[in-house]
Parts: structure tokens; C-alpha cells; sequence
């Protein structure tokens, strides 16, 4: 270890003499090349199906920039986001830990409190301990404060307590209030003669909503999304104030976008994490004009265009930057797809021959395979040698094995060691992996896939997905029957009774035992 420190400390004096030979230009250069740390992005997407990239089979919809990622890196066929809905999987993404483990990582209102404890290990705090600058840009939907939010002050603890240096966020989703952007903690752009005021039990006096005045929307709502109207569109609670500082939904992506550009500029010289976390293609859809109608398949489509390209205009910047071959990219999508998610926009009406989730069965809120297996790829030009992988690997891995690449000892309590699956050496992956769909779990192990019994309908009819409840075990080969069509569980019940007892083992409940197993 001496040996090593030594030898840094060396190289450290050289490539300071040498900068001082050197122009503003060559310094700058010299700076990033000599780092031996790379560069660490996730590219976080929000409702991005299996089936939803050419890369991974569409044929109706072209996505050119997301696919340069799959084609120049590592593209797997069996990534997972631990969970099908979206704060459980960006609160296992940051942690390391298994989303049933914390009661209170569910869809959470704009107001919930934050559900990361502050003394926890987090990817970000990981990095910062290792010399790394951490912004998130994007989509948080992790909870903010402790309690009551006043939004007029210094909004804490959020990001910026849990590791991350620089901080721009949307609260929660895109549906829901509030409507305006925080930067480290305060509501950008709020007139303090304006305040704000949140709730999500009941309006404020004299403040019109989409279920009471439909004439003042230019979104019409289909379920849940009746409360306050901002932009025309109807949301998900109450709001009132803070004219000023609400955001423009068309101009979202063009925002979100310029910040972590900016991220980029301000710190290639030194090594960073950026949380790049995109609000597509989850409602409300509302594509800037000049991705209106692009894609023939209503606003779902065109948001997704609009991602793409967000996405390339990010990459260039890399480029431009002289730090592309420095950056270390994770993307992927938090969850499965679903169309119609709230809102009347076409998105059924236009989906013509294009299928979100693949060959996938289920979708968003679901245990079945769509629900939780998303596009996964990892790419880092000139180090990841493009291919494709089988291995199974989930966003709750990424934990460990950022810290392995970075050499910090710091793991996460459900996260594998899987660098070696990410950087393309292995094709080994994790054995086994317990998912889960609003607050139920599955299993899988190997190439089978167990669904315990659960109570309640099969299909949510609001969005005409199957989620995966049945009064009956469901054992699915998923190499044989990706499309999980064929209930193997009565048939197989030795490899029934083993994933049970794995499962059980794993859940911390019952013996193992199949009839010990309540239905929930």
C-alpha cells in the first residue's frame, strides 16, 4: 500500500511540473487526463418500457441516441429496477437496499417527508468520500423535510443531506404538486409577496380544480388527476401561490437538460456523479412543439423522441467537453410502461402497432416481468467493449459496485458486487433477486420467476395492466416463456417449494414452507 501511495505521489509531482509549462488550454487537458477516477452518470429514465427502444425491438418508434448507448456498450436483456412503481426503485438506485425493507418507500405525495435516513450510505456519499462531486438534476419523488413543509424557506432535510453536493430538483413527479423547481433546497424563482401553499387533503378556497372547472383545463383528466390546474393541466393535490416560480411543462426536458449541461462544464475537471434523472415518458406528456406529432403515436411518443434527444444533446456535451471517454454511463428506466397513466392523450388511441413492455407480460404496477425489467445498459467509450448480456444485474447493485470501482469498502445492504457484469467482463450476474410492485413481492432465481398468491383483482382496469395477483403460486420459465404464459407451478412443485424457502429466507418470514406463505 505504501508502494502504491508512493507512486501516485510521484506521478502527482510530474503532472504538476508539467502543468506549469503548460497553456490555460493544455492545463485543463492534462487535468482530466491525469485523473484516475472516471467520471460516474446515471441517466435515470421515468416510464420507459422494455419494449420501448429500437435497441430493444420497437420498430414503430426510432430512438438513435439511447441506442448508441445500447450499441456502444454493454446492453443486458435481464435488467431489473427493483421495483414497478418509481420512489421504491430511486430509493433503491441511491441506496443499495431492497425498497420493502422501508414501510415508507411508496408513491409518495408531493408533500411526503424524506424516506432516506440521513446516516445511511448512499451512492452519492459513497463518492464524496472518495473525492467526487455529486449533483442530481431531475425527477427526486424521495420525500422532502421531516414533517410540515414550509416552501417559503430552506426546504431540508432532501438531496443535498443524503450526499449530494449540488442539487436541482422537480419535488415529486410532474403530476403533482408542487409545480415549481428547488434548487439546494429552495424554490427557485419564488416571489416571496407570493408564497406557497401545498396540500393534498383539500383545496384552498377559490382555487379552481379539474374536477370542478374541466373548461379551464387543456388536458382532460381520465382518473386521479383532478386537483389543481397549472398550465391548463389538471394535477394530483392542492396548490396555491408561488406564481412565479411554477414551472412551464412544454419547456421541462429544455430545463432539466441545460442544468446538467452546465453540471458537466463546471466540474469535467475534477471527478463527479451526476443523477441525470429525466421526467419522460411519464404524465403528464407534454412535449415541446417542436416534438409535437413526431413520432405518430400521440404525446407518449413524441416524449419519448424528445427524451432521446435530450439525451444525445447530453452525450455531445460529454463529447465537447473532452470528458466522454472519462464518464462512466449507467441508463435505465425506473419502471415498466404504461399508456394511459391518468390522462386523455391519445396514447391509446395512437399506439397502433408499437408495445411498450415487448413481449413482456404486465406493465407498470405489476410482478409480472414488464413491471420491473427495463432497458439496462452500461457504456464507457474506449474501456466497455460493446455486447451484449444475459446476466441478471439490478439498479440496487449499482451501490457496491461503483464503490468496488472506486475503491471505497462502502457497501449497500442488498447490493452485489457486479462491476466486473457492468464493465462487460462477466456474464455470471446475481442468482437471485426479490422484486416488488405496490408493496408486494416476487422472486426470481436463475431463469424461473415466482409470484406468491395474492388477494385483489388481476387486472388494475384504470390503466389495463395485469399485475400479477392470482389465489394460486404462479412459476414462470422465463428462458422458455419470456411472455410468462404457462403457470408451471403445479407441474414443478419441487422448484416451487425451493424458490419459497430462497424467497422466504430472503423476506425474513415463515419456514420455507409453502403453506406458511399467507395470502396477502
Amino acid at each position: 500500500m505504501k508502494i502504491i501511495k508512493k507512486s501516485l505521489f510521484h506521478s502527482a509531482l510530474v503532472v504538476l511540473l508539467m502543468l506549469g509549462c503548460k497553456s490555460k488550454a493544455e492545463k485543463e487537458v492534462a487535468v482530466v487526463e491525469s485523473s484516475k477516477k472516471p467520471n460516474i452518470v446515471f441517466i435515470y429514465m421515468d416510464d420507459l418500457g422494455y419494449g420501448d427502444m429500437s435497441a430493444y425491438g420497437a420498430t414503430e418508434i426510432s430512438t438513435p441516441n439511447m441506442d448508441a448507448l445500447a450499441t456502444g456498450g454493454v446492453q443486458f436483456t435481464n435488467g431489473y429496477a427493483t421495483s414497478a412503481t418509481c420512489t421504491p426503485s430511486r430509493y433503491a438506485i441511491l441506496t443499495g437496499r431492497y425498497p420493502w425493507r422501508n414501510k415508507d418507500a411508496k408513491i409518495l405525495p408531493g408533500t411526503a417527508p424524506l424516506i432516506i435516513d440521513t446516516t445511511q450510505i448512499t451512492v452519492p456519499k459513497m463518492l464524496q468520500e472518495k473525492g467526487y462531486a455529486t449533483g442530481i438534476v431531475g425527477k427526486w419523488h424521495l420525500g422532502l423535510g421531516s414533517g410540515m413543509v414550509n416552501w417559503n424557506e430552506r426546504v431540508s432535510p432532501g438531496p443535498n443531506e443524503v450526499g449530494f453536493d449540488y442539487s436541482y430538483i422537480l419535488a415529486a413527479t410532474q403530476d403533482r404538486v408542487p409545480t415549481v423547481y428547488i434548487a439546494d433546497g429552495y424554490v427557485d424563482g419564488l416571489d416571496p409577496n407570493d408564497p406557497i401553499e401545498v396540500s393534498y387533503k383539500e383545496n384552498f378556497e377559490g382555487e379552481p380544480t379539474g374536477l370542478d372547472n374541466p373548461e379551464l383545463t387543456t388536458m382532460k383528466w381520465h382518473h386521479g388527476h383532478n386537483n389543481s390546474i397549472v398550465n391548463g393541466v389538471p394535477r394530483i393535490g392542492f396548490m396555491k401561490g408561488g406564481e412565479a416560480a411554477k414551472w412551464s411543462d412544454v419547456d421541462m426536458a429544455d430545463h432539466f437538460l441545460a442544468k446538467a449541461q452546465q453540471y458537466v462544464k463546471e466540474h469535467k475537471n475534477k471527478p463527479f456523479f451526476l443523477y441525470y434523472a429525466l421526467q419522460q415518458p411519464h404524465v403528464p406528456r407534454t412535449p415541446h412543439p417542436r416534438f409535437t406529432g413526431k413520432s405518430g403515436m400521440g404525446p407518449r411518443g413524441d416524449v419519448i423522441l424528445e427524451a432521446d434527444w435530450m439525451i444525445g444533446e447530453f452525450m455531445k456535451t460529454l463529447d465537447e467537453e473532452g470528458i466522454l471517454e472519462n464518464t462512466l454511463i449507467f441508463f435505465s428506466s425506473d419502471n415498466g410502461p404504461v399508456v394511459n397513466d391518468g390522462y386523455y392523450d391519445d396514447a391509446v388511441e395512437k399506439l397502433g402497432n408499437h408495445t411498450p413492455a415487448g413481449i413482456l407480460r404486465g406493465g407498470k404496477y405489476s410482478l409480472f416481468e414488464a413491471g420491473t425489467k427495463v432497458p439496462f445498459i452500461t457504456y464507457w467509450k474506449g474501456t466497455i467493449a460493446p455486447g451484449k448480456s444475459n446476466a441478471m444485474v439490478c439498479q440496487v447493485d449499482l451501490l457496491t459496485s461503483i464503490a468496488a470501482l472506486v475503491g471505497s469498502d462502502k457497501t449497500g445492504e442488498d447490493s452485489e458486487n457486479l462491476l466486473d457484469e457492468f464493465l462487460g467482463k462477466s456474464q455470471n450476474g446475481r442468482d437471485q433477486l426479490v422484486l416488488e410492485a405496490t408493496s408486494r413481492t416476487a422472486f426470481r432465481k436463475g431463469k424461473w420467476a415466482m409470484i406468491p398468491p395474492y388477494k385483489g383483482p388481476a387486472v388494475i382496469k384504470s390503466v389495463n395492466i395485469e399485475i400479477g395477483n392470482s389465489e394460486e403460486y404462479q412459476l414462470y420459465d422465463l428462458e422458455n416463456d419470456p411472455s410468462q404464459k404457462d403457470n408451471l407451478a403445479k407441474s414443478n412443485p419441487d422448484k416451487l417449494q425451493e424458490l419459497v424457502a430462497d424467497f422466504e429466507k430472503i423476506r425474513g418470514t415463515g419456514t420455507g414452507e409453502i403453506e406458511d406463505l399467507e395470502l396477502k
